[in-house]
């Protein structure tokens, strides 16, 4: 009966890992051994020139989750993959998750996939000198003196006749300047 394993690989190749192990199944004929292999992702948003991007990013760096029929063979197939650091467990022994666990993981997943989380990375900080792109101050240059995450806004000190005025702003609305 197959079982979910969490298994740790080095950052940044989990799907490399993915990918090798299920490969190396076909070849070695373990195929039924190793029903499924997926890495976790999340899509967020993030603001980059001014735009809003969608952007798929690891749900759980460093780790894949697998179905398995743990077997000696697929045990070492899965140890022996390049960039495979071991299984989640007591003194590296493969410790099962539940279904509902494993349904967890995946259900977040779902989750970030319908409704994008909020969070919104900028390519400008605190102190930084902006570009308006659009509404009434498109074209004035500015620094930035808040950031709100929450609402999705920037507070930009832009000079106007000659004096600091605040304006607040969506972050799509602002560039940085390079």
């Amino acid at each position: 009966m197959a079982r979910w394993y969490i298994i740790h690989a080095y950052s940044g190749f989990e799907n490399k890992v993915r990918d090798s192990i299920i490969a190396e199944a076909e070849r070695l004929g373990l195929s039924e051994g190793v029903e499924e292999v997926q890495v976790p992702t999340e899509t967020v948003t993030e603001v980059k020139r001014g735009k809003k991007v969608q952007v798929e990013r690891k749900f759980m760096p460093g780790y894949v989750l697998a179905k398995l029929n743990m077997t000696d063979d697929v045990y070492h197939l899965v140890k022996n993959t390049p960039k495979v650091t071991g299984f989640l467990g007591n003194n590296n022994k493969p410790q099962a998750i539940s279904e509902k666990e494993a349904a967890r993981y995946f259900g977040g997943v779902e989750e970030a996939k319908s409704a994008p989380k909020k969070q919104i990375n900028v390519d400008y900080e605190i102190g930084d000198q902006v570009k308006v792109l659009d509404g009434p101050f498109a074209s004035f240059n500015g620094l930035v003196e808040e950031l709100d995450f929450d609402k999705q806004k920037v507070k930009v000190s832009v000079s106007i006749f000659g004096r600091a005025t605040p304006v607040e702003l969506e972050f799509e609305q602002v560039e940085l300047v390079k």
